[in-house]
């Protein structure tokens, strides 16, 4: 069988309504949408757990957060570590690919490889393990004019909603330098062997300091205005929008149009560095034999709701592009897209699956390929997502989404949400105190109630969530089961990372 190359491109908290191809018309990506132009884009894409390290362990591994052991990034959780049963690139490495990871991994220890033949770090200042440099840090203490220059030099934090103009020249930033480190190993790859390529970039993640070009271009456009539910008033906290770090309040409205200014402009410059690497795929003769996915760990809020940064259940935070193409040769009949619910643990067993590789590992997700024919007749009935108590016990989420409808369980204020997003994209109304919509809620409710039961651990009554945020925080037992599967060097700081935060 003939071995394709496989190229993984990957933004970073990335909703999916600020790309063109999903609907956008005041952003440009041309590149985003020259690959929905050769494959599919999927309407229906949501993260498992709306934070950077448990979505992609779920990615990482082909298992769902349950499984991975992570359940978001703060009360009881813990980091990625090591140790899972099987990893995307650990199983293409073992059937003949050369495998390299190239950008924001946010594995832990920082050097692990999961898989990956090698890894090139841009770890957005992190530095979690003593010792530990990235090598975005390093190249740039090489390359700046000025070794007092600092990758954070704009003086914002990164998770603020503050945004401004980069002050540093375009060629520094690390955007830039993800794809030029890909553009490299495609130069310096393994010619006797097809590669796998994880290209992640760190951004469009705060802080929203794009370089001034993309900055300016969206200053100087009118923007979408943020959603703001009848039910979003709960988060319109004045003194808690004071923190230049806040998850929720009121932020001044030249503020969010700063904000949503510099995350265009980040999108924007993914999509053109993006170019770089697909320009050369495309000089090379390698595009036609390389299959493509293109996706994100989460979304950001953008002052939605008076909300920012993630690990939300809304639309913002939760879903995520996704879009796939496949190897020119088995383009023959795909749709351009489909409506099919998938998330990020589909991605392993998608893979394999088009790649012919007959893994004897074991993943929770399902092939996409029958879905990018139009064949749905495998498709799961609903998206499960959670995340555990991170920023506020009121920020605590349960949900499940056909792409539909979307049901919400906050146990931190024991509140149900339901929206109809066919109707109502935006979650504008809570739809769970509308008699109208009762038989619907009860559907969901009844979905959640199984799920969580399953768990054994009494977080329903057996018709209903009810609220545990007053209890021990929810913790998977899989967690403590993988570390203690092959203990590993990094074992040491585990009693020292739970209650990890999303940085």
């Amino acid at each position: 069988m003939k071995k394709y190359n496989v190229l993984l491109l990957m933004t970073d908290q990335h909703r999916c309504d600020t790309i063109g191809c999903y609907g956008n018309d005041t952003i440009d990506t041309p590149n985003m949408d020259y690959l929905a132009s050769m494959g599919t884009v999927f309407d229906c894409a949501y993260t498992p757990s709306p934070s950077c390290v448990p979505a992609r362990a779920c990615l990482m591994s082909g298992l769902n957060q349950w499984n991975t052991g992570i359940l978001g990034m703060g009360k009881g959780q813990n980091v990625m570590g090591t140790n899972f049963p099987q990893t995307l690139p650990g199983e293409l490495s073992s059937n003949g690919y050369h495998t390299q990871g190239i950008g924001k991994m946010h594995f832990f220890p920082q050097r692990a490889l999961n898989g990956f033949h090698n890894t090139i770090l841009d770890e957005s200042g992190r530095q979690h393990n003593p010792g530990f440099v990235s090598d975005y840090q390093k190249w740039f203490n090489e390359h700046s004019d000025n070794l007092e220059h600092d990758i954070s030099e704009h003086g914002v934090s990164w998770n603020s909603w503050i945004a401004r103009p980069d002050p540093m020249p375009e060629y520094l930033h690390q955007t830039n330098w993800t794809a030029a480190k890909s553009v490299e190993f495609l130069k310096e790859k393994d010619p006797s062997k097809p590669f796998f390529m994880m290209t992640s970039f760190s951004r469009p993640h705060s802080p929203y300091s794009s370089p001034e070009y993309y900055f300016n271009k969206y200053m100087n456009k009118a923007l979408p205005e943020p959603f703001e539910g009848d039910w979003a008033g709960i988060h319109d906290v004045p003194i808690d929008a004071k923190d230049v770090d806040a998850w929720h309040g009121r932020i001044k409205p030249s503020q969010i149009k700063e904000a949503r200014a510099g995350y265009y402009g980040s999108v924007e410059h993914i999509d053109h560095q993006m170019g770089r690497v697909l320009n050369y795929l495309k000089k090379n003769k390698l595009l036609d034999d390389t299959l493509i996915i293109f996706t994100s760990d989460h979304g950001d809020m953008l002052g939605d709701h008076h909300m920012w940064r993630k690990t939300y259940a809304y639309e913002g935070s939760a879903r995520i592009p996704m879009i796939l193409v496949l190897p020119k040769d088995m383009r023959d009949s795909v749709v351009p897209r489909s409506n099919a619910a998938v998330t990020l643990y589909d991605i392993m067993p998608t893979v394999l699956d088009v790649l012919g590789i007959d893994a004897t590992c074991k993943t929770d997700g399902i092939s996409m390929r029958s879905f990018l024919y139009g064949d749905d007749s495998g498709a799961r009935e609903f998206i499960h997502g959670e995340h555990c108590w991170c920023y506020s016990s009121i920020q605590e989420c349960q949900y499940l989404t056909d792409g539909k409808t979307k049901y919400i369980y906050l146990p931190g204020l024991d509140e149900e949400q339901l929206f109809d997003l066919d109707n109502d994209p935006g979650e504008l109304h809570n739809a769970a105190v509308d008699p109208a919509y009762s038989d619907i809620l009860a559907k969901w409710r009844k979905e959640i109630v199984t799920i969580l039961d399953a768990r054994g651990e009494g977080y329903t009554d057996g018709k209903k969530p009810v609220s545990w945020t007053d209890k021990e925080p929810i913790v998977s037992p899989e967690y403590q089961k993988r570390l203690e599967s092959s203990p590993s060097d990094w074992t040491k700081y585990h009693s020292k990372r739970i209650g990890y935060i999303p940085d």
